[in-house]
């Protein structure tokens, strides 16, 4: 019996702008965004800082600590991720 592959990082990517997504405009806390992604709270600040240095996220700070949401842009990536996707797992390619 094999191992099960490792998520790869546009799987992390896509799955860090959903929890954004569902959380919309106001927002949510990189601890929510760790969770629901399924990541540490390490990757997911890695990963986020990453979409926020391509402007698909953005983070502003909310009394103690910052608040992570999706931008337009972000929200553009993911549809077009999304299609992609869907795409190749309909030509049987592992993304």
């Amino acid at each position: 019996m094999s191992k099960q592959p490792y998520r790869t990082e546009i799987g992390m990517i896509s799955d860090i702008l959903k929890v954004a997504m569902d959380h919309g405009r106001q927002g949510t806390i990189i601890t929510t965004i760790a969770r629901n992604a399924n990541l540490s709270h390490y990757t997911a600040m890695d990963k986020c800082q990453k979409l926020i240095d391509f402007g698909l996220m953005e983070s502003r700070i909310y009394k103690r600590g910052h608040i992570f949401g999706i931008t337009d842009k972000g929200m553009q990536f993911l549809s077009e991720l999304q299609k992609f996707t869907e795409e190749a797992h309909a030509l049987k390619i592992r993304c």
